[in-house]
């Protein structure tokens, strides 16, 4: 590959209303690009008109086929990050701040199959290698030419980029439903409770969650840590639990069906109820656990009343500590809140359940989805 020269633009040079050239910034790529970029369907910002661009020769100016790497990250596996262009869209673009651009020499790569050999283990591991640097990671010009690619005929690399491409647009495709399905759930939500339910009643969190007894486990298993995933997702399993320090005696064991949330984390929508398969999993005084009455209040319907926008402003203004601010249990059951019967909750939480039985189907889905590209960036180009 031959490189082309790039410029240093930062945030404050680009815009997204008006221009005539876009420009790449390395934080898309990490963050929000597709492997294969096509202009015409991703949000790309201008550089302000009030710049000068008359300097910049044309050989500059992106191409069809060329290669943008990402030379900078904080994260080894984003270091060297790429996207290959497959259609401008009859627009014109410049490679921007901590960017390498790469034009193929020859006409050695059916379109697209370059994109995705770049982001094979093959290649990933070439370049983590050849990486610089202790908390900010680069890759320079120099060290990016040193690695290897092979490849096979062009008929096989087309029949290779296709195929990669219809699982890209499947995933796509999945994560659009995902994202749909959660905005329309909140939606209603949000209207749902804006709504004069009948039965009212005003009542202390105090009186169906209740503190357990802390009870301490004997030995503390790393494989049984929780937390509490933000923005709705639910209680999981403390993936870094190697990173804790496991020695500490702050660790209680939690029982299926109680509330659990993150005392610092509250305004992220960090409410959760322990699910089954997390029974008698441990986590620390910092995501405490409540124990729920649910002949008073349906847990279902608590949680998703405890989603809502509204409800974390109110928890905002109890909350207490400078920097990091926190709610202590005894501080949050002493809020009142106003729900309705048993009967009307009972309705509204299986009504919206069927929201999340749909959102998982697809999580799922796009898992699998992902596994297999995974799967084959590993070993489609051995």
């Amino acid at each position: 590959m031959n490189f082309k020269v790039t410029n240093s633009y930062s945030r404050d040079n680009l815009n997204y209303e008006s221009g005539t050239v876009k420009n790449v910034h390395y934080g898309d790529i990490h963050t929000k690009f597709q492997t294969l970029f096509d202009l015409g369907k991703e949000n790309v910002p201008y550089i302000n008109e009030d710049i000068l661009l008359n300097r910049i020769s044309e050989d500059f100016y992106c191409q069809e086929g060329d290669i943008i790497f990402a030379d900078a990250s904080e994260d080894l596996n984003d270091v060297g990050k790429s996207i290959e262009i497959t259609n401008l869209n009859g627009e014109k673009l410049l490679s921007g701040l901590h960017t390498l651009l790469a034009r193929p020499q020859k006409n050695n790569f059916s379109k697209g199959f370059l994109g995705y050999l770049l982001k094979s283990d093959f290649v990933r591991n070439q370049i983590k290698r050849e990486a610089q640097g202790s908390k900010v990671l680069s890759i320079n010009v120099g060290r990016i030419s040193n690695i290897h690619l092979s490849f096979p005929s062009l008929s096989e690399q087309q029949k290779i980029s296709e195929f990669l491409s219809i699982l890209d647009k499947r995933i796509l495709c999945s994560m659009k439903i995902i994202e749909g399905l959660i905005t329309q759930k909140n939606f209603i939500i949000k209207k749902l409770f804006k709504q004069n339910l009948s039965d009212l009643n005003t009542i202390l969190l105090s009186d169906f969650l209740k503190i357990p007894n802390k009870v301490k486990p004997n030995i503390i298993d790393k494989e049984k840590l929780l937390t509490v995933k933000l923005h709705l997702k639910g209680v999981h399993k403390n993936e870094n639990s190697d990173s804790l320090s496991l020695g500490a005696t702050n660790y209680f064991i939690r029982k299926k069906g109680q509330f659990i949330y993150g005392k610092q984390n509250l305004f992220n929508g960090a409410f959760a109820i322990i699910p089954d398969k997390y029974d008698g999993f441990l986590s620390s005084a910092d995501v405490p656990a409540l124990d729920i009455n649910e002949n008073i209040v349906n847990a279902k319907y608590l949680f998703y009343f405890f989603s809502r926008e509204s409800f974390y402003k109110k928890l905002e203004d109890i909350a207490s500590g400078s920097g990091s601010k926190r709610i202590h249990e005894n501080t949050l059951l002493n809020l009142k809140i106003t729900i309705p019967s048993l009967a009307i909750q009972n309705k509204v939480a299986r009504f919206l359940s069927k929201f999340d039985e749909k959102i998982n189907i697809e999580n799922e889905l796009l898992t699998q989805y992902e596994n297999q590209k995974k799967y084959l960036l590993q070993n489609l180009f051995v």
